[in-house]
């Protein structure tokens, strides 16, 4: 079987070179590239086309996470291993809503760097352990919202549901009862069902929520 091509980029010189020598002994994968910014990593990715790409978070001229989004909307087909010492919430969302398919921290052994760099060329997702549960938590969060804002949707009337797509739109209450031939007054009571039957307590939170569930 072909080894993986990979790039890897790393700004701490000491550390891409032993990630250099680890990586040169395994016939699994051909590092092809190094990079000690994120710049660099993206001429590398367009230089080489590779299939994975390692990529630490905190590096000059352009950081992993910006260089990951980067990387997927010109060449999609290649998979993002983040490497990192940052295992809070934060980054580890946005690397993955970069497109990042992999997230290691750098105190995994050897083993599980090749295995995450052998994963993300078949394109299967390995998280480290300590970021896994948080992802599935958040994962889980996420759908339990979605979940129940479609039910508190499904509670609106026809008319209702007409009412808040013209408000997500972002017409006034005085466009929308021209709209509908009916007066202010009745746009402002079906507001106040709106607003009650959505638990939400502003046409800005009620618009917010018809966007994100696709109603407009």
């Amino acid at each position: 079987m072909e080894p993986i091509k990979l790039i890897i980029a790393e700004d701490d010189f000491s550390l891409r070179s032993a990630l250099l020598d680890i990586l040169n002994e395994h016939h699994e994968v051909r590092v092809v590239g190094s990079a000690a910014d994120g710049e660099q990593a993206l001429q590398l990715a367009l230089q080489y086309e590779p299939r994975v790409a390692l990529m630490d978070i905190n590096m000059p001229r352009l950081n992993g996470i910006e260089a990951t989004r980067r990387m997927k909307r010109l060449l999609p087909d290649i998979q993002v291993v983040i490497w990192t010492i940052y295992g809070d919430d934060q980054n580890v969302f946005e690397a993955i809503k970069a497109g990042a398919i992999g997230y290691l921290l750098k105190d995994s052994p050897p083993e599980e760097v090749i295995a995450s760099i052998c994963s993300a060329g078949r394109g299967e997702s390995r998280l480290h352990p300590a970021v896994a549960n948080r992802v599935l938590q958040e994962f889980q969060r996420v759908q339990t919202q979605h979940s129940r804002a479609i039910h508190l949707l499904s509670e609106l009337t026809e008319r209702e549901t007409e009412i808040l797509k013209m408000i997500a739109e972002g017409k006034r209450n005085k466009e929308i009862a021209d709209a509908l031939y009916v007066s202010e007054k009745t746009v402002k009571n079906y507001m106040t069902n709106i607003l009650y039957k959505l638990q939400v307590n502003s046409r800005t939170e009620a618009a917010l929520l018809a966007i994100k569930e696709g109603l407009v």
